[in-house]
């Protein structure tokens, strides 16, 4: 073998070497639980989805375009709780505006979605075709790249269509060519990014793609029209937020039920949780009536601010929070819902109608958080479970019309065009004006229960991600279940089983009635950032969370 011929032999397999071990093959070893770095992190669900949103910041994406990647691979790796045509709420830091906003990825209602047609069906079913709204996770994906990213659909989907590509079930290919032809579409841009984003958005809900899912939905007795996906666009919304020890701790708005976390911290302003100590008895007990107590008003009032004139303002307030506060009793479980006055500034509400669903299993979502070196900070909570797949196009629909009811006069009464109250709910919080800790949860109503666990773990105990992600968790189903309204189950109180017997037993003499469970009680994943930018993010491995940092 000739000397030029041994030398083009290495480089051949170095190159080899090289290709294996790049970003576009992160995939060979993939991510576990937790990590620490620098430059950028991914916390999220399934392992492939954390590798190709870290894939993505090791190319010299942002956070934006990091999420974008992981949003559309969750649609893959974790399709039992998102899917293409689901919805994903979005909350974004952006470090060069130094502002926090919300990008409302939730469809609504279409126009043939009437309380009177599914109080003539018996209500609003749990799974199959009819309880679809307008799919908008793939806009909510185009909008965060237009509005903070800096790649292209074609770029951010690459590990995507890896996926799709082995095939492993028989919508992946289907899926795959959709998702071609919208990098197809996007590409009729040119060189305009913006413009490209826009014409792949155009194609779905406005073009070829929106034609087919509207033809699909008439033939199989869907709702869905080509008006509603023709209508469709993704608000940019201001966040709610409430100030709690120094920091800021930041929501999407009452179309979904992350409010309620802000009303719990307001009340729990006025205990001393660290000197009472990390899941001490009194600990638990003092948060969970307070989140009781907001719960109930989330039940009341929470509904779609643009069709509904949702109290807001009188809910977070300090004074509605103090009339509150004084109802948590510091020896005795609360055994009944007790919804407030907010507009009258009253502590208890005197008449409140109760009503029960038909009930429904809670079904699980996925989380996505990602961080990058410049700042920027995105968390995202994709869902969309229990539907059909739209014939050829491989797009998957949920089932999201479930989270409304059918209670005439009721501020989350179906009605077209409306948004349903859904318990997708991410979370940021700010210390002096930066980020500091980004959660994401999986798990239905109990979603904000280990929201708040993880912020006061964060601010009132000092827990790294890993330690707060691994922590004892609580919660309680003593609320108006968000799938087809399941009746609350009054003064319970549900427990990690391996919390200490100790514990349980004086929750059970303060009146709760504790369930323990081996169960994973809800699935978080966390970015803590330190003050000098070093990131540590954590999910929960018992329930298939996934991290890594670089």
């Amino acid at each position: 073998m000739s000397r030029q011929l041994r030398v083009w032999t290495w480089v051949s397999l170095f190159g080899l070497m090289i290709l294996r071990l790049s970003p576009s093959h992160a995939a060979d070893v993939l991510p576990g639980s937790e990590g620490t770095g620098a430059q950028g992190a991914v916390s999220a669900g399934g392992a492939e989805s954390v590798a190709a949103g870290l894939e993505i910041l090791k190319r010299g994406g942002n956070a934006a375009d990091s999420a974008a990647a992981t949003i559309l691979a969750l649609s893959v790796t974790d399709s039992g709780g998102f899917c293409f045509g689901g919805e994903v709420p979005i909350l974004v830091y952006d470090a060069r505006r130094k502002v926090v906003e919300v990008l409302a990825g939730q469809g609504a209602a279409p126009r043939l979605a009437t309380r009177e047609y599914f109080a003539r069906r018996g209500g609003i079913p749990g799974t199959g075709l009819t309880p679809a709204t307008v799919p908008a996770a793939f806009d909510a994906v185009a909008t965060l790249l237009d509005r903070y990213g800096t790649l292209r659909l074609a770029d951010v989907a690459e590990p995507t269509l890896r996926l799709l590509d082995r095939a492993k079930v028989e919508w992946h290919p289907l899926l795959a060519r959709s998702l071609r032809r919208l990098i197809a579409a996007e590409a009729a841009g040119g060189a305009d990014r913006s413009r490209g984003l826009r014409l792949a958005s155009d194609y779905f809900y406005r073009g070829p793609l929106a034609r087919e899912l509207t033809l699909w939905s008439e033939q199989h007795g869907g709702l869905i029209r080509y008006e509603d996906l023709a209508t469709h666009v993704t608000r940019i919304e201001e966040p709610l937020s409430v100030d709690y020890r120094g920091h800021t701790v930041f929501k999407c708005g009452t179309w979904t039920q992350g409010a309620y976390l802000l009303q719990t911290l307001r009340l729990l302003d006025g205990f001393d949780l660290a000197a009472m100590g990390h899941n001490q008895p009194e600990t638990i007990h003092v948060t969970l009536e307070a989140m009781k107590l907001a719960l109930a008003d989330r039940d009341v009032y929470y509904a779609d601010p643009l069709f509904e004139e949702v109290p807001i303002e009188s809910l977070l307030s300090k004074s509605y929070a103090s009339q509150r506060r004084a109802l948590i009793d510091r020896e005795h479980a609360s055994l009944e819902q007790r919804p407030g006055d907010p507009r009258r500034d009253q502590a208890l509400l005197p008449e409140v109608e109760k009503r029960k669903g038909l009930g429904g299993p809670v079904h699980d979502t996925t989380t996505c958080t990602t961080a990058d070196r410049w700042g920027n900070v995105v968390v995202a909570t994709p869902s969309g479970w229990s539907g059909v797949q739209a014939g050829e196009t491989g797009i998957w629909l949920g089932t999201r019309l479930q989270s409304f009811n059918t209670w005439e006069g009721h501020p989350n009464c179906i009605e077209p065009g409306k948004r349903p109250r859904i318990t997708l709910t991410p979370t940021l919080v700010l210390k002096e004006a930066k980020p500091v800790l980004a959660v994401s949860v999986a798990g239905g109503d109990g979603q904000d229960q280990a929201g708040l666990q993880a912020v006061l773990n964060h601010i009132e105990f000092g827990l790294s991600a890993s330690e707060s992600t691994k922590a004892v968790r609580f919660g309680t189903n003593h609320h108006l279940g968000s799938f087809r309204q399941t009746p609350p189950v009054l003064g319970s109180l549900l427990i990690h089983a391996n919390a200490p017997p100790e514990t349980i037993s004086a929750l059970e003499r303060l009146g709760h009635k504790v369930q323990p469970t081996a169960g994973v009680l809800w699935a978080p994943s966390v970015i803590r950032i330190d003050s000098v930018g070093q990131f540590d993010a954590a999910g929960d491995a018992r329930s298939g969370r996934h991290a890594a940092a670089f």
